[in-house]
């Protein structure tokens, strides 16, 4: 069951009026939007979502002051033109992969069990994770594996996958691929604390989703899309979105920062959802213009 993450926070930093009009960029499971929801009186809230299987879930709300748009955060500003907004109050992004893709074998964004190498958001737009593997050259496999997992041992797995490819051997499956990669990095005799192909597979789902230059659109996009005291919410859950959401909402001159320290979950939180142990919160509002 999907559970959303600092849910209490993240609405006591969008600091919700209840007239004003807001945005969940990440609807997911809508749990936010429900809370948002739920404070508004005379306000509007506007979801977004690349994931078709968001738009019968965002059906199951029933509420004039809803609006879905099935579209990607980078898209942000776009959808509020055509919504006829031109400000909001505040927007929220719940950044990463929710509970229910991962549980959803088919998507491939876990190894937990066999499926098909795909990793897209939306899975009908974009090249798959198998795509990526089959036609990039080892130098970029090796750069994807690095700078978006932060795997040492990028270089020996690029040269292993593109090996495996000439021979006609590259891996179809999300447990083949995971198995291989343990092959490669795992050293006898020693427990590892997360699964050798963990790192991989973020890396290759980050890649296929372009998700770091979708984060610095939709954080861009909502920053101009403030009124004055408006805020925008982040939540994280690696080192390289949090990165990105502090350098922007410290560099950005038409915001400053809220948070001083990233807001992290308390320990029921942590020990309710296991999933939010590595979540961080940043909060920044709109200068007076």
């Amino acid at each position: 069951m999907h559970q959303s993450v600092l849910l209490a926070q993240s609405l006591e930093y969008l600091a919700i009026r209840p007239d004003g009009i807001y945005v969940d960029a990440t609807f997911g499971a809508g749990g936010h939007s429900r809370a948002i929801l739920q404070r508004l009186s005379g306000g509007r809230l506007i979801a977004i979502d690349a994931d078709p299987e968001a738009v019968d879930r965002a059906r199951a709300i029933d509420d004039r002051a809803f609006t879905f748009v099935p579209a990607n955060f980078s898209e942000l500003r776009r959808v509020l033109d055509e919504c006829g907004i031109g400000s909001v109050d505040g927007v929220l992004f719940d950044l990463g992969v929710s509970s229910m893709q991962l549980d959803d074998a088919q998507r491939g964004f876990s190894f937990r069990e066999s499926a098909p190498l795909d990793m897209r958001m939306n899975p009908y737009v974009g090249r798959s994770a198998y795509d990526i593997l089959a036609t990039a050259s080892e130098r970029e496999l090796a750069d994807i594996f690095f700078k978006y997992g932060e795997e040492r041992a990028a270089r020996r797995i690029a040269h292993a996958i593109v090996e495996r490819r000439t021979e006609g051997r590259l891996p179809k499956t999300t447990m083949e691929f995971a198995a291989m990669i343990s092959g490669i990095v795992h050293r006898p005799g020693k427990r590892e604390r997360i699964h050798p192909a963990t790192r991989v597979f973020q890396a290759l789902r980050i890649a296929v989703n372009d998700e770091l230059g979708a984060l610095r659109e939709g954080l861009n996009g909502a920053i101009e899309s403030l009124c004055s005291a408006g805020r925008v919410v982040a939540i994280s859950f690696h080192s390289l979105e949090d990165r990105i959401v502090k350098q922007t909402f410290r560099d950005d001159e038409r915001v400053d920062v809220v948070t001083k320290k990233p807001v992290i979950p308390d320990e029921a939180e942590m020990a309710e959802n296991p999933r939010a142990r590595s979540a961080k919160l940043r909060a920044a509002q709109r200068k007076a213009s």
